[in-house]
């Protein structure tokens, strides 16, 4: 995600469907939309593991945590105990009015020691894309969700030869687990992550991840520790797209008959003045990706706003504009120019797998949902095969090194009791989902 700032218990009891939707603020969407989304379209929000199911301590991210001062603001801890909460979870999600719901395989419980699998893990997951199903929700699942194992992050991560071949391994026993239940899969969850924030983010605190690489080496006695968005972004492209293509074949050899592509966080990204190095910077970053994206069943697209570029580079956000918790600008059409990007350079269908705003003001969360939810229509009628629109995120978590302080979610997670709050945006966007986009 695009983060440039350092930067149920019951539905009923928080928003009672009767606030019957014509009460809530944000009403431009669903008063405006005229004809259905296409059948089948799936509607609904996503998750991932380590950021949601909480005590993920055999993984890179949670050993880089550890490292206090260090680039993470806080540690993830429980976080929102997901792990053992997900039934609840998942029908909240239903209850809402959601068809699908994104969440992510955890590598690190899955394959706690080289070539170890946990048939417990497996089964763990197996029954969250089965309750996903039970609840009539197609399940969208992300093979790999940023955070990797300790021991690959020790023999280099993926920044070494042979990381491809470990991670394809990983997919063929998973798909095992989850595949009969699939709706559709992505193998990596934004690669070109890593780039991106080189691009965005302050050299301070690419610095500060440096260093933090350097530390977590010395606890776990690795000379070469690296973990997916710290390490050398150079080294590691050959071998996360030798990844991703091994990890498809693997997924597509089953069980399941479902769609697999890679999301990439993709930015509305601007041209400013006749020298800008917009064309430049997106080369960087995406073409690879967008290339090997020819090959697969679809893109997704993660979008949260827009960059502007000039000669120099990027620029910041025009001042007096909203500005999110992350310090981004509120700019929800941006989706529609991140899909019609990405479909042009693949020519693939496209499957919207994050998108959303850190906000502690419900209702610009529900402005921002009309304004995205607007400019995919467009997209539709320009006969841009759209798919899906899964929402970042079913519920406040944490936001990696930003931790705990920016609220991205459609539900309120207390911090202490763990207690799910849904706010007025998740019954807003479920109602569309309910009528598939229709007006009321």
């Amino acid at each position: 995600m695009n983060k440039k700032a350092v930067h149920r218990r019951t539905l009923l009891a928080a928003v009672p469907a009767a606030m019957a939707l014509a009460g809530l603020p944000g009403r431009g969407f669903a008063a405006a939309a005229g004809n259905p989304f296409p059948k089948g379209f799936l509607w609904g929000a996503a998750i991932s593991g380590h950021q949601t199911e909480g005590n993920n301590s055999n993984s890179d991210i949670w050993q880089l945590e550890q490292l206090q001062p260090g680039p993470f603001m806080e540690k993830s801890g429980i976080a929102c105990d997901f792990f053992n909460r997900y039934a609840e979870d998942l029908a909240l999600a239903a209850q809402l009015g959601f068809n699908a719901f994104r969440f992510s395989l955890e590598w690190s419980r899955i394959e706690p020691e080289e070539g170890r699998f946990d048939d417990k893990a497996l089964d763990h997951y197996r029954r969250i894309a089965a309750t996903c199903r039970e609840k009539g929700m197609v399940p969208a699942i992300t093979f790999n969700h940023f955070t990797t194992p300790i021991w690959f992050a020790k023999r280099g991560g993926w920044e070494v030869a042979g990381s491809a071949d470990r991670f394809a391994r990983f997919c063929e026993r998973a798909v095992k687990a989850v595949g009969e239940f699939a709706g559709i899969a992505t193998t990596l969850n934004e690669p070109n992550l890593g780039r991106l924030l080189r691009v965005i983010l302050p050299p301070p605190i690419i610095a500060d991840m440096g260093k933090a690489m350097q530390g977590a080496a010395a606890m776990v006695g690795s000379d070469r520790f690296s973990a997916a968005q710290f390490g050398d972004q150079d080294a590691m492209l050959p071998n996360l797209l030798e990844g991703h293509r091994k990890a498809v074949a693997a997924i597509k050899a089953g069980p399941g008959d479902f769609s697999v592509g890679v999301s990439l966080a993709l930015v509305d990204d601007q041209a400013v003045g006749a020298d800008s190095v917009r064309d430049k910077v997106r080369d960087y970053l995406n073409a690879a990706w967008l290339d090997a994206a020819k090959a697969d069943d679809f893109i997704g697209v993660q979008t949260y706003g827009r960059n502007r570029f000039d000669a120099k580079g990027v620029m910041q956000p025009p001042e007096g504009v909203e500005l999110t918790q992350t310090g981004e600008e509120f700019y929800p059409q941006g989706l529609g120019a991140t899909i019609r990007y990405a479909h042009a350079a693949t020519g693939r269908p496209v499957y919207v797998t994050e998108n959303g705003i850190a906000t502690a003001d419900d209702t610009r969360r529900i402005a921002y949902i009309d304004g995205a939810l607007a400019a995919v229509k467009v997209c539709l009628a320009d006969g841009i095969p759209v798919k899906g629109y899964l929402h970042w995120s079913f519920m406040d978590n944490f936001e990696w090194i930003f931790g705990y302080r920016p609220t991205f979610g459609l539900v309120a997670v207390d911090r202490q009791t763990m207690k799910r709050t849904p706010k007025p945006s998740a019954a807003y966007l479920g109602a569309i989902a309910k009528r598939n986009g229709a007006a009321a």
